[in-house]
Parts: structure tokens; C-alpha cells; sequence
């Protein structure tokens, strides 16, 4: 059967099939907080990445989700349990590695300043190359892109027609928005800020995709500032 197209010329997912994610990047870390890269380390939510986590499930308090993942990093599984247990029927927030933050490799641990004096030709070929180029001893833009858009077409096979709830990393909700778009333009990746517990709304089909909200954090109105600095782009809060 041939697909409808819009006066666009586009034609939109058919949210019978479609999954709906909401894609959220967890609260605010201790290394978020210290301006350092973490990548996969394990770290902690923050005192400020706990009242976030607090406001999105005030927000969400009720809300009905067919599902709830979480990369398996505590910063985002933390930041799962308190707002899963305010949705209807508090669903368990089941943990996808796949879903896991861009490998930063070597720089995990440090801040810009240290990356400026220790790996300067990194950051000279992240400037002409974000897509392709690996954090030293790690991924690229285009390696997580393969990795976590793996997990969102598993999931998207597992929940058709259905709203599907992640909290990850602000790495994957921009391949969240690059999923949607059917890519995202060479050097637009930095472009987009992805704020703490943001919520980046898509929905993927089989071969379509929408963007049908980014980087969603009215929730944080009456707290500090989320911060926007993570381990995609070359900067510290």
C-alpha cells in the first residue's frame, strides 16, 4: 500500500505502528556539577540533579506510559525510579545499556581545561570532524548514533502503537533527534542544547520519523538552571 504523503511531500509515521518516546536526560550528576566528562562512569545524581528528578515526576505525576527504560548508568536510573513511581501504575524502569551515554574514553574524569592541555589534536579534529571523530579511547557521534539507535529501533519493534518512556543521556536524545529527522545536518549536533531532566519528544516508524517536541524543561522554571554542558560538545558548564 503506498504511503500518503502530506502537501509537504513527507509522509508522517502511522502512529498505529509508531512508538512514541519521550526521551529524557537525567538529572543534573557530581560531575555535571564539577564540569567533568564522564561518558559511562558511574556517577551519582547531585543534590540539584535530585530536586530536578523531584519537579519531572511532579509534572508527570499521574501521566500513563506503556513502558519505561533507562540507561543502566545510576545518573539516569536514579532519575527513572523517582519519576516512575509517580506515573500511573508506577511501571519498573527496566535498564538498556544500549542506552548508555557516548564512551569518552581517556577524558573521563577531567575538565576542558585538562582536555585543552592534554589532547589539543582531539579537540582540532572534533572541530572539523563531531560526526566522526572518537573521543580518544572511545566513540564517536557516529559510533553512539549506531549503538543507542539500535536500541530505539528494539524498542520500537517491542512497542508498536504504543508511548514508550527513556531516560538516558544528552548524547542519545540527540540521536533521538537525528532518528526523527532522518539525520541531523554536518556540525548541527553542538546546536543542540539538551538540558537536565529535559523531555525531547519523537515518534520512530518503520523508516519515518517526527520531532514532535525538544528539550521540554518548564519543570525547572522555579529551580537553579539546569545545566545544558555534556559530553558531546566541547565545552563545560
Amino acid at each position: 500500500m503506498t504511503k500518503r504523503l502530506a502537501p509537504t511531500g513527507f509522509a508522517a509515521p502511522d502512529r498505529a505502528t509508531a512508538t512514541e518516546f519521550w526521551v529524557v536526560r537525567h538529572g543534573e550528576s557530581t560531575w555535571n556539577a564539577d564540569g567533568r566528562y564522564q561518558g559511562q562512569a558511574d556517577v551519582p545524581l547531585s543534590h540539584v540533579g535530585t530536586l530536578q528528578a523531584a519537579s519531572l515526576a511532579e509534572r508527570l505525576t499521574g501521566q500513563h506510559f506503556d513502558a519505561v527504560y533507562t540507561s543502566d548508568l545510576t545518573r539516569a536510573a536514579r532519575t527513572a525510579e523517582i519519576v516512575a513511581e509517580r506515573l500511573t501504575g508506577a511501571p519498573p524502569a527496566q535498564r538498556d545499556p544500549g542506552l548508555r551515554e557516548i564512551d569518552v574514553g581517556a577524558l573521563s574524569g577531567l575538565v576542558i581545561s585538562q582536555i585543552r592541555e592534554q589532547y589539543p589534536d582531539y579537540l582540532s579534529a572534533l572541530g572539523s570532524e563531531p560526526w566522526s571523530t572518537r573521543r580518544p579511547g572511545g566513540e564517536s557521534m557516529e559510533d553512539l548514533y549506531a549503538r543507542s539507535g539500535a536500541a530505539f529501533a528494539a524498542l520500537r519493534q517491542r512497542h508498536p502503537g504504543q508511548r514508550v518512556l527513556v531516560f538516558t543521556h544528552g548524547g542519545v536524545v540527540r540521536v533521538a533527534v537525528g532518528l526523527a529527522l532522518g539525520g541531523v545536518p554536518a556540525n548541527a549536533w553542538a546546536r543542540l542544547s539538551v538540558a537536565n531532566t529535559s523531555i525531547t519528544r519523537v515518534l520512530l516508524g518503520e523508516g519515518s520519523g517526527m520531532l514532535l517536541g525538544f528539550n521540554d524543561d518548564a519543570h525547572l522554571e522555579n529551580l537553579l538552571e539546569a545545566t545544558e554542558a555534556d559530553d558531546v560538545l566541547g565545552q563545560a558548564p
